[in-house]
């Protein structure tokens, strides 16, 4: 029975969340007490009773939806359960930079400074109220495209997370994606609604981003991930350091392709999939995607220990 570890992105965070595994677990009070570390400031505190608004800002999101991915990690490792018992790993837009410190392929320290830029440039890329995000629901991938071409008019609209069968993200201009709810919706979507987010992530809006990540991930030593990462980007495994290093900053104007990227790991065999932290939305999406596949959270100690027995 072959096992991918798959971790969340933004919007999976709560208050509150990895402080029960912390308490439990000296190796995953030592991850957030890294994470501080390297940020310089006391990032725990802000997600273990801090304010859900400021958690949510997507600087402060990024690293700590990490932190709580690699403290759960350490938690199911001191109970046995290791990271090489995977056939692969892969994550949802931020996650996979966890991905990636899971598999020792960047530094714990390293990734919370890089989402910390990542965030940064993300929220800074575009004005407030400039662009916007909407789900549409009940459409499959190319049918939301030729909505969001529909809806370009002139501005970016593009289909940015192709997250399962029946529900793509659109990102860019505010009106052109107003423009494309309505398009979708006549064309028969379920629903098609704006989300409340503070930037259009994966679209080409995100370039003065990707600039800047080409600039932080220079300077940061990439190993090759001790289990393959299945990139956003591309849909199946690489394990190059280089090749990876060039897909992270594709990913920020690229859309995430966690549809096709569920479907390559089960041809490959996969028929495990572990939530590693915060939230279970992932497992939601991978439920509808490959039918029959089990999927495990593991965000608590319950969880770890259910998992360890």
């Amino acid at each position: 029975m072959s096992r991918a570890f798959i971790f969340p992105g933004q919007g999976a965070q709560t208050i509150g969340m990895g402080q029960a595994l912390a308490e439990a677990y000296p190796a995953a009070r030592a991850v957030f007490e890294e994470v501080d570390a390297a940020l310089g400031e006391n990032l725990s505190g802000l997600i273990w009773s801090g304010d859900i608004a400021e958690l949510t800002l997507t600087a402060n999101a990024q690293p700590a939806l990490m932190a709580t991915s690699i403290a759960a990690l350490r938690a199911l490792e001191t109970e046995g359960v290791l990271l090489d018992s995977a056939a692969f790993v892969a994550g949802h837009s931020l996650g996979e930079y966890s991905a990636l410190a899971a598999s020792g392929a960047l530094s714990v320290a390293d990734a919370a400074r890089l989402l910390r830029v990542r965030g940064r440039a993300m929220q800074d890329a575009v004005p407030v109220g400039v662009g916007a995000m909407a789900a549409v629901l009940g459409l499959d991938l190319a049918a939301v495209s030729a909505v969001a071409d529909e809806a370009a008019q002139g501005e970016v609209c593009q289909a940015a997370n192709d997250n399962d069968p029946a529900q793509v993200v659109v990102s860019g201009h505010k009106a052109a994606v107003e423009r494309a709810v309505e398009i979708a919706k006549a064309r028969g979507a379920k629903r098609a609604l704006l989300l409340p987010v503070s930037a259009p992530f994966h679209c080409a809006l995100m370039q003065p981003a990707a600039e800047a990540m080409q600039a932080a991930l220079a300077e940061v030593t990439l190993h090759a991930p001790r289990v393959p990462l299945v990139s956003n980007v591309r849909a199946s495994a690489v394990s190059d350091p280089e090749e990876i290093r060039a897909l992270l900053i594709a990913q920020v104007t690229g859309a995430v392709r966690w549809r096709e990227s569920v479907t390559w790991m089960a041809d490959q065999g996969v028929t495990e999939f572990w939530e590693i932290g915060a939230g279970k939305a992932l497992s939601g999406m991978v439920k509808r995607i490959a039918r029959g596949a089990l999927t495990q959270n593991v965000a608590t100690p319950q969880d770890i220990a259910a998992l360890a027995a």
